[in-house]
């Protein structure tokens, strides 16, 4: 025995959307021939907008499509009882609405963002399960350059008080963005330093070529060379052969 789902999340107001939720479940049937439930999740911010059906109807023949939809925005008038849900979905839901709430001010969202993560640690959740948390979390509540250094140095003191659950796995977290943003790091610095000794190699062979052709001496043509571009470089160095 097995059965089909069918999930949509819909962050904002489309009004094809109740149609959409339709063709998505015939879809379903035609390629399994079996019916699917099918189950509405929407994020927006509107309080009015409401779908969970779909009908058509021409020349008598008539087709009606209901689907329960859950609004999100609906969970965030008891913010007390979604921090007491021990359900990860209500950590996903929390994070939601406060990204929503925080457009406009990065600082709260910042603080948001902090006191959402110390949380986790609470919940009792598997280290996966944080770590899963943890990223959408970062990832949903997205921050400007300043607000995410200062969210990141808060997080670091915070792993450093070693006073909360799971907190080697924070700190797992934590070293490997900074590995990542190491690694990125050094793969721009070795472009860079690669580009540079290129060039470099480039003025000295050209600088070579033009104590040759004017018998002069390389070092007395290198700090003319070195103002040029690489182009240009390039384009002498093709001249003087």
């Amino acid at each position: 025995m097995w059965a089909l789902i069918h999930a949509d999340v819909q962050s904002q107001r489309e009004e094809s959307f109740p149609e959409r939720m339709y063709i998505y479940n015939y879809r379903l049937f035609d390629r399994y021939r079996r019916h699917a439930a099918s189950f509405a999740v929407l994020g927006d911010t509107g309080k009015k907008w409401r779908p969970d059906n779909f009908e058509k109807e021409l020349w008598g023949c008539r087709i009606r499509f209901e689907f329960p939809a859950v609004k999100l925005s609906d969970y965030g008038k008891d913010r007390e009882a979604l921090k007491a849900d021990k359900n990860p979905f209500a950590i996903v839901v929390m994070a939601h609405l406060l990204t929503q709430k925080t457009a406009k001010d990065y600082d709260r969202r910042k603080k948001e963002k902090l006191t959402l993560i110390r949380q986790l640690y609470h919940k009792g959740f598997s280290k996966q399960d944080i770590i899963n948390l943890f990223r959408f979390i970062d990832w949903i509540m997205d921050l400007p350059e300043i607000q995410e250094k200062l969210f990141w140095q808060e997080f670091t003191d915070t792993e450093e008080e070693k006073t909360m659950r799971y907190m080697t796995t924070g700190e797992r977290i934590g070293y490997k963005r900074g590995i990542e943003e190491g690694i990125q790091q050094g793969m721009q610095q070795g472009v860079q330093q690669g580009f540079l000794q290129a060039f470099l190699q480039q003025t000295t062979m050209v600088a070579k070529q033009l104590a040759k052709k004017f018998r002069s001496q390389p070092e007395d043509e290198l700090p003319k060379l070195r103002m040029l571009k690489s182009d240009d470089l390039m384009e002498l160095g093709g001249k003087t052969f």
